[in-house]
């Protein structure tokens, strides 16, 4: 990784295409939810963004993502958005997978102990409802055709749905635009990897019978299923049989999925029509750097895994949190070091997303379990995960993304790098403070302000507590200490 922006030019550039005189502070390509939510963050720091989505306006986008963790569930309330998004779907307080693998998520320490059940564009309604009213400007129906970048700016060439070829401008810009994205292949980054597994199908349908569990999986060895319900008489179900693999392309039809889910799970619950029903292939993949010069990946554009534990999108939002507050910290001339402090979003998301593909491969794995030795390991780890506490607490973590920290410097307080819990302030909740946008400082009552060379919101521990901390925009701790020090402070506000 270096700092230093690449002047690599796209095959397809053509320079002499009509340049857009407006140029903007960040180009984003990709109006999925990690690009709609990096968006919005920049824009309600002040900052002009330009979104460019290949799908029109009006495309409907019934993709496979239903699953918003508890960690998400958070970054959302931090921009007020979580209460609204827990109306539209369904909460699941517990996962019982493989018969015999029962995670309780209730013990989550958050304020969203559980699972939220709801399709992916409930979540992309707000994000761009926010985004909109940001200030954010949208250029559906375009596509990216070219990417280059100076020591100053990036230029991207795009063309509209007419055919009309534009050039854009800007200081900075994030490719959000998924597994085939068009700036990772303009960056020439490779893709390493491999599938996984293929021929998976995924069905939003109506049941006749109502399943038990609000969440039912299970694998039988040829064959695993997945049911989980949106909240509102539709029913996510995902399919998958050995002894059927079709390509993608090939036609797919409703009584495929139920002899799947009936193989797997006894029954098939009566499903019946199907609104959107798709077949898909799943791999295993990771951009080497997630930042290259001036441009950055981020979301599937950087890492795909498998769909088992639903952290997808998750990862992707999250990337999207690490991110914009980075770019808006330099963008406004707040970066003590603003080369080290871009860095610092490829070294700190780069292994969590190898993290997310270990740990999403691992329960697929488990789930396609055949031999008799494949499923005595599986049972193992599913009495280990349901009886042992901490080990079931940590793969809770994981999934949940609650228990996702970042390194810190040797010598740091424990807290340094945590994500900081939905704290209680004089002010109200953490959460609600972070929706400014800015880094927090929480203190002993009767702290004075400090001279911050940032924006800074300080506030009060709603106790006696006299620990301080500083806590970034994305609810990680940057800094800590256990008693009030006002050099070490003023030490860890200039960096």
């Amino acid at each position: 990784m270096t700092g230093k922006p690449s002047t690599r030019t796209n095959a397809d550039s053509t320079p002499d295409v009509p340049r857009d005189a407006a140029a903007t502070d960040v180009l984003v390509v990709g109006a999925g939810p990690t690009g709609l939510l990096l968006a919005g963050d920049l824009a309600a720091r002040g900052l002009s963004v330009t979104v460019v989505e290949r799908r029109r306006r009006s495309a409907s986008n019934m993709t496979r993502a239903f699953a918003v963790h508890a960690r998400t569930l958070e970054v959302l309330d931090a921009r007020g958005l979580a209460d609204e998004l827990l109306k539209t779907g369904s909460r699941l307080t517990g996962l019982r997978l493989f018969g015999n693998l029962s995670l309780d998520l209730s013990r989550l320490r958050s304020r969203f102990p559980f699972v939220l059940i709801t399709p992916q564009y409930e979540i992309e309604h707000l994000l761009e409802r926010r985004a909109l009213s940001a200030g954010v400007h949208f250029r559906h129906g375009t596509r990216l055709t070219g990417l280059r970048q100076s020591a100053d700016d990036v230029t991207a060439e795009v063309q509209d749905a007419d055919g009309t070829r534009t050039t854009l401008s800007a200081r900075y810009a994030v490719g959000t635009d998924g597994v085939r994205s068009a700036v990772r292949e303009a960056l020439r980054l490779p893709f390493p990897g491999k599938s996984v597994i293929r021929s998976i199908i995924l069905a939003d349908v109506r049941l006749t019978e109502e399943p038990a569990a609000l969440l039912t999986a299970n694998g039988v060895g040829d064959a695993f299923a997945f049911i989980a319900p949106f909240g509102d008489g539709w029913y996510r179900v995902m399919g998958w049989n050995r002894n059927h693999q079709a390509d993608d392309t090939d036609p797919v039809e409703l009584d495929e999925l139920r002899e799947i889910v009936r193989l797997a799970l006894g029954s098939d619950h009566g499903m019946h029509d199907a609104r959107w029903i798709s077949r898909f292939h799943s791999d295993e993949r990771q951009v080497p750097a997630y930042r290259t010069g001036r441009v950055f990946l981020a979301g599937d554009a950087a890492h795909i895994h498998s769909p088992a534990g639903g952290q997808g999108m998750n990862t992707g939002l999250q990337d999207a949190a690490n991110l914009s507050w980075k770019l808006a910290t330099v963008l406004r001339g707040h970066a003590a070091d603003p080369e080290a402090l871009l860095d610092s979003y490829h070294a700190e998301r780069h292994p969590v997303g190898a993290k997310v593909l270990r740990s999403s491969g691992a329960l697929v794995r488990l789930a396609m379990a055949r031999t008799l030795r494949q499923r005595a390991v599986r049972a193992a780890v599913a009495r280990l995960l349901s009886t042992a506490r901490p080990a079931g607490d940590k793969a809770m973590g994981m999934i949940s993304g609650i228990g996702i920290a970042y390194a810190a410097p040797r010598g740091s307080h424990p807290l340094t790098g945590k994500r900081a819990p939905d704290l209680g302030l004089v002010e109200g909740r953490l959460q609600e403070v972070l929706r400014d946008g800015e880094f927090v400082l929480v203190t002993p009552a009767d702290t004075p302000t400090p001279v911050s060379p940032a924006p800074l919101v300080h506030t009060h521990w709603a106790d006696d507590r006299s620990t301080v901390l500083l806590v970034r925009p994305d609810g990680h701790v940057a800094w800590a200490s256990d008693r009030p020090d006002p050099a070490a402070l003023r030490a860890a506000l200039t960096r």
